[in-house]
């Protein structure tokens, strides 16, 4: 059995706390700026290392920089290159820093429970639209359960909500459900009872506290619309391949450190935002989404795409990797290149005819080689 290679902690000091890392004793700078990427969510070229007074440069090994056991290294991190959420800080709560309510409602406010009319609860059953947004909640009133099969919009976006229980099931008809920005953290939803409304076609679970989601996901299989973004998830139920008729997915904002191969056999996506995560490759199996059209994954640690995503996804008209280690160069030199450029060129040249482009500057898609760390 082969030892381990031997190895130094490197204590890094970042946004007023100490991080331990160990790194082999070989490793370059740009080895431990890797390792740091996850812990601190800035992008190995945002990272500025400094030890005893001089800038690490990324080729050098640490070694050479007399960066010994027990070193001190400060990092500073430049603007705009950090990922998700930004600094994980010590004292980070569940709630993601972005889940901002659009409500007036202060945090030491006692909340006052919606007072719901007979007459109010009849309109919902005859509209099939309960909209509740903005209503100082803190649970979805028993009233709604009782409107069952009537209903098909459930928005009860920016209240404080912290469950969805078993009686969702009850709504056997509902195509929306929004719960955007509320309080939902893991084991607050009732995943049994969402799997038994086979109607529903859109999800928005944006601006809660999840950290993950469960491999029940996958038993939404009329999911068209499913928004998660501006959470803590670190990863991706394998079970979403089940979702062959999902279109949209969006997931930026969040800790997702990489994809599940079954991305691939969601075959119905045709728009994808993962920007702002944790991504450092994706998987082969994108390639697979054949009527993907939009595909967003500004910062990011991607610093290769699926050799197949431009030959096999033949309708990628929008591709956005600003802020990842991708250049135009490396796009330039990909398979099946040519004909995503003329594709996307246009589709830029019919927004200027409808005067939809403001500004009338083609924007690459990607940052260029000279770019600044």
């Amino acid at each position: 059995m082969e030892s381990s290679p031997p190895t130094i902690t490197v204590q890094v000091k970042f946004a007023g706390r100490t991080i331990p890392v160990e790194v082999p004793t070989s490793a370059s700078t740009a080895e431990l700026k890797l390792l740091l990427q996850p812990l601190t969510n800035v992008l190995p070229r945002g990272q500025k290392l400094i030890c005893k007074g001089k800038v690490l440069a990324d080729a050098a090994s640490l070694s050479s920089m007399q960066v010994g056991d027990g070193s001190k290294v400060m990092l500073i991190a430049s603007q705009g290159l950090h990922q998700g959420e930004g600094p994980i800080t010590k004292n980070s709560s569940g709630l993601a820093p972005s889940a901002k309510r659009t409500s007036n409602v202060k945090d030491n406010q006692t909340l006052k429970p919606e007072i719901i009319s007979k007459s109010r609860a009849e309109r919902w059953k005859i509209t099939g639209v309960i909209a509740l947004s903005g209503s100082n909640l803190k649970a979805v009133p028993e009233e709604v359960w009782d409107c069952g099969s009537s209903i098909r919009v459930l928005d009860v976006c920016n209240n404080s909500i912290e469950a969805i229980p078993q009686k969702i099931a009850a709504l056997k008809s509902l195509n929306k459900l929004l719960l955007t920005a509320n309080d939902i953290s893991d084991g607050g939803i009732s995943w049994e009872g969402l799997s038994c409304v086979d109607t529903l076609t859109v999800l928005s679970l944006s601006q809660n506290r999840l950290v993950t989601l469960p491999p029940s996901l996958g038993t939404l299989t009329f999911l068209r619309e499913l928004c998660i973004a501006n959470n803590m998830l670190g990863s991706l139920p394998v079970e979403i391949g089940l979702l062959k008729q999902l279109e949209i997915l969006i997931a930026n904002n969040n800790r997702i450190t990489s994809l599940p191969s079954s991305i691939g056999d969601c075959e119905s996506l045709f728009e994808v935002d993962l920007s702002s995560n944790l991504l450092a490759e994706l998987p082969k199996a994108c390639g697979n989404l054949h009527n993907l059209k939009t595909l967003h994954l500004r910062n990011n640690g991607l610093n290769s795409l699926p050799p197949t995503l431009f030959k096999k996804c033949w309708r990628l008209t929008t591709l956005d990797l600003h802020g990842t280690g991708i250049t135009n160069d490396i796009l330039r030199q990909m398979e099946g290149w040519e004909e995503f450029d003329e594709r996307r060129r246009q589709k830029y040249q019919k927004q200027l005819d409808f005067r939809v482009g403001s500004s009338g500057v083609f924007d690459e898609g990607a940052d260029d080689d000279n770019r600044h760390a």
